[in-house]
């Protein structure tokens, strides 16, 4: 049966789909059908990307009808997609599911975790970004099979577009996000070059003579979430123009979205001055800004037309029972827009004026958006990379000037080019580098054009249209271990260089590993755009920091059918292939045999990431070098734990630590790969801790130093397996209370490592612990071990990847804690005898426990979790009216705790009030507070290691830092 050639454009703001008729070169676009109002249909070329999920019975389900049966991937049994999502965000906050495209490229959260819409209250359902792009997929799907049903789109030749900066992560979730949505079968294309192969199919028939004083053409792609930048080289041959892609942008979240938060922000603080009264003005709730930045969406669009009034009103509505009544408004004036945009996003700078590092005025919502909102900046930047090549496509003769080859010609694409103003800037400002004017290709319909350009791709690639080559516009690397050369660049082998054709296997012939099968492997790749990276395959290149983009990991466990031994090594080489979908895929080829082995990228982020050197680690297909006194340090654990029966005493097994700090060094020094190699040789010999207290004291507390925080070094993730496979069993001597502190000390210290169903589990021991009367504990399981409070404070603390909800339960009996220590310690105070003293004391130390351990378990900015898990924010506020209570002059604990709960983030979801935070700081004013503790709470900054060993409670090992 023959197909339709179909494109979908999967945009931040809009989803559009073009196609084109079996047998016809027409590209059409397809009218889809959505909710316009409640109960209405009708059909338009564009699909708001955005979800509303409506509150009960705020809407029946004949408003929600619509031509096919309902069905939501996610699951959600009323759920509003389209037109009429858009309309009900603007008048319900904290509803509303937008930027989900941003989402997938958003590296330390749970990309499948239901996140959106990020900080909704807890009665609002929430989706995946992976589900919110499925789901507008899937509404495109039914729409156009009720249309075409003896032609279902799942049948179709087609294509997927994404950002060219997208990485292998970002692909495969927009692959999974198609597969929930029935789509298994297409291809993606970057939208960038499905732009320009937009404009080269509506020129075909004259495209040698448009092209004819074109050597180097600049797309400058700027949707709703991200910009992209792409350079496609033109060359004549029998006069007919050769078109290749020499060159992309990194990836930059930054979009119409900021210049509607931007604008927002201007708002917000309008109104708020417009509403008087004298006291401090409240800000707004992340719901309500969201909400506010969609009506500035629709003032940016009217007042940068090109027929703009000079002003507009905004209006914000009240809400529940104040709809109108608590509406508030504020005017926007043509010029100041303009400023605002034009002059903040797209500045007059000069070629040499590079992108600036980091963090940005305008972080919100959780996203990572581009440190700084200067597009110009970075397309600076980006020429900047790609001097060299756009000096050879221009026939510019290479020479050690400073001057950066400016395109001849630009094509400007996304929505935000609707408005004259950004589009006249950004021409003015190429111009100006280059010189003189430059030719502006016309994009009729920013809009459509990338959707359009996909059937083109499509087209071409059946030798109906041009076609652009150039091959993969990356070269992909696999890095090396790197710990012994902290200050170095990174050495990594190229496994598939720049310019690589789809479909054809490059095998690196010239390398052999070693590859373990039967346990878990662990590979770290990074992808290139920068000319200076454009080696040979095979080729061992040491790259700069700013060169590389690293990739998530490949982890898995790899199995030999063939083998008798489940451990074995097996001598391999790699091998990388673009595939047809714009994937990379690696495989290890056996040298002996015909077995191969796909590895395929781990997706789930963190909160935090662990690096070496300001990078995440690197996987080692060599071993990290030992110190001197390695061999002999295992002989001792082997003499302590191993199975030979050895005539050990007592006080050997207590001095082992110091024996090993003797061959090893100071155990604060010890490096993470000597520290992962510790650990190996100690859960090999694990039986060995039952035969004493004193042997299980010590391994447990060797063990979990050796392991912390659970994660960030190759392999951790089946090292944590092989340690919680003990954890129902508890410990051998369990009468021994400091076994059992060891115990909880382990597990606190690995806490990071631990799965969210694995912290779960530890939180029912933690919860009988604490919480358990004398009849319950008489039916206490015989495996679970006692906990202290200060066992249980530390732990219960450090369980980040629980709800939030749990967390606050945590925070709660930690501040009836606190709370009873200080009226105890206010008791103590007037009883001046010794028993006096001895008892402030310990109220004084429980308060700081307890203070501590508030600051953990409500910390705005996790460690090792997702953002999405903290304590509600009002939560958090009652605990911090607490803490303000206390005398911070006496109680020094207190300043610090209150620092890291009301830590700015960036995110208003997070953030604590602004009355409240200029509370807090004038109080660490007025005690002489540590300068980095009031900086804490005034912006956002990375910890520093003082502050971080006692967040954690020790520091991290030597090469391991938290960033955070």
């Amino acid at each position: 049966m023959s197909q339709y050639v179909v494109s979908i454009d999967l945009g931040t703001t809009n989803t559009v789909l073009a196609y084109a008729e079996p047998g016809s070169a027409q590209i059409r676009l397809f009218e889809i059908e959505q909710l316009v109002a409640p109960g209405e249909v009708a059909a338009g070329a564009l699909l708001p990307s955005l979800r509303y999920h409506p509150a009960q019975g705020e809407l029946a389900d004949g408003d929600l009808q619509l031509p096919w049966p309902a069905e939501d991937v996610a699951g959600l049994s009323q759920v509003v997609v389209g037109s009429l999502a858009r309309k009900l965000g603007a008048q319900v906050p904290g509803r509303l599911v937008s930027s989900a495209k941003s989402w997938l490229s958003h590296p330390h959260v749970d990309r499948t975790a239901p996140i959106l819409p990020w900080g909704a209250e807890a009665d609002v359902a929430k989706v995946s970004p992976v589900a919110a792009s499925a789901s507008y997929l899937a509404h495109v799907r039914a729409a156009w099979n009720a249309r075409f049903p003896a032609h279902p789109l799942e049948h179709q030749q087609l294509v997927l577009t994404i950002p060219a900066s997208f990485d292998e992560g970002a692909r495969a979730l927009t692959l999974e996000a198609a597969r929930m949505a029935g789509l298994a079968s297409l291809r993606l294309l970057e939208e960038p070059q499905a732009a320009f192969y937009d404009w080269l199919y509506r020129q075909r028939a004259t495209l040698a003579a448009d092209l004819t004083d074109t050597r180097l053409v600049l797309i400058c792609d700027v949707g709703g979430g991200t910009t992209d930048f792409s350079l496609i080289k033109v060359d004549m041959a029998d006069g007919q123009p050769q078109i290749s892609r020499i060159g992309v942008g990194n990836h930059l979240i930054l979009g119409g979205d900021n210049m509607d938060l931007a604008l927002a922000h201007l708002v917000e603080a309008r109104m708020a001055s417009a509403a008087g009264d004298g006291a401090a003005p409240a800000r707004l709730s992340a719901s309500r800004l969201s909400q506010l930045a969609e009506r500035c969406r629709a003032a940016k669009e009217l007042l940068l037309a090109a027929d703009a009034p000079e002003s507009t009103t905004v209006t914000l509505l009240g809400s529940g029972s104040r709809l109108i009544g608590g509406s508030r408004s504020a005017d926007l004036t043509r010029d100041e827009v303009a400023e605002l945009v034009v002059d903040g996003f797209f500045p007059l700078n000069e070629t040499q004026e590079a992108a600036r590092r980091g963090r940005g005025a305008i972080v919100e919502f959780g996203l990572p958006y581009a440190s700084d909102a200067a597009i110009t900046r970075h397309l600076a930047s980006f020429l900047r990379q790609h001097a060299a090549a756009a000096r050879e496509a221009l026939g510019i003769p290479a020479d050690d000037s400073t001057n950066i080859p400016i395109p001849d010609s630009l094509l400007l694409n996304g929505g935000v080019f609707r408005a004259d103003a950004l589009a006249s800037r950004l021409e003015a400002t190429l111009a100006n580098w280059r010189g003189q004017g430059l030719n502006v290709l016309h994009n009729d319909n920013p809009d459509v054009a990338v959707a359009r350009g996909g059937v083109a791709y499509a087209l071409g690639q059946a030798g109906q249209a041009p076609v652009i080559g150039g091959g993969s516009p990356r070269s992909y690397f696999l890095l090396l271990d790197d710990e012994a050369r902290p200050d170095k660049p990174r050495r990594a082998i190229c496994i598939l260089p720049r310019g690589s054709v789809e479909n054809r296997e490059i095998l690196l012939t010239d390398r052999t590993f070693a590859l373990r099968v039967g346990r878990p492997v662990r590979f770290h790749l990074a992808s290139s755009i920068a000319e200076a990276a454009t080696p040979q395959a095979g080729e061992l290149v040491e790259l700069q920091p700013d060169e590389y983009v690293q990739l998530p990991p490949i982890a898995t466990v790899l199995r030999d059918s063939s083998a008798t031994d489940a451990r074995k090594e097996i001598p391999v080489q790699l091998a990388a292939t673009l595939s047809e979908v714009g994937t990379l895929d690696v495989h290890c080829v056996a040298i002996e045999g015909a077995q191969r082995w796909l590895l395929e990228f781990q997706l789930r982020g963190d909160a935090a990431a662990i690096d070496g050197d300001g990078d995440t680690d690197a996987a080692a297909p060599q071993e990290a070098p030992m110190p001197a006194g390695f061999d002999a340090a295992i002989e001792k654990i082997d003499r302590i734990f191993g199975s030979r029966a050895q005539q050990v005493d007592v006080k050997e097994v207590k001095q082992l630590r110091t024996q090993l700090e003797h061959l090893l060094g100071s155990r604060e020094s010890w490096a993470t790969p000597l520290l992962r190699r510790l650990f190996d040789a100690l859960i090999q010999r694990a039986k060995g801790r039952r035969r004493s207290s004193e042997h299980e004291r010590a391994w447990l507390n060797l063990t979990g130093y050796c392991l912390r925080p659970g994660f960030g070094y190759t392999l951790d993730e089946w090292r944590i397996e092989q340690l919680w496979a003990m954890f129902d069993t508890g410990v051998q001597h369990h009468k021994d209370s400091q076994v059992c502190a060891e115990w909880w000390t382990l597990w606190r210290r690995v806490a990071g490592g631990l799965s969210v169903e694995a912290q779960l589990r530890v939180l029912d021991d933690f919860a009988f612990n604490v919480q358990a009367d004398d009849q319950e504990r008489g039916r206490r399981p015989h495996t679970l071990v006692n906990g202290s409070e200060e066992d249980m404070l530390r732990l219960g603390a450090s369980l980040e990847r629980i709800p939030g909800n749990y967390k606050a339960e945590i925070g709660a009996w930690m501040l009836g804690q606190l709370q009873a220590a200080t009226k105890a310690a206010a008791k103590a105070a007037v009883n001046k005898t010794r028993s006096g003293a001895d008892a402030a004391g310990k109220a004084e130390a429980a308060q700081a426990r307890f203070l501590w351990g508030l600051s953990r378990v409500g910390a705005r900015q996790p460690f090792h979790g997702s953002a999405h898990d903290v304590v509600e924010t009002a939560v958090v506020e009652q605990w911090l009216a607490v803490i303000l209570s206390l005398d911070w002059k006496k109680v020094e604990p207190a300043g610090f705790a209150a620092a890291h709960l009301a830590r700015m983030t960036g995110d208003r979801s997070r953030d604590i009030g602004e009355a409240l935070r200029a509370d807090i700081l004038r109080r660490l004013a007025a005690v002489g507070a540590p300068s980095n503790w009031s900086a804490m709470v005034r912006e956002v900054v990375q910890l520093d290691q003082a502050d971080e060993k006692r967040m954690l409670g020790e520091a991290l090992p030597p090469g391991l830092k938290l960033i955070a």
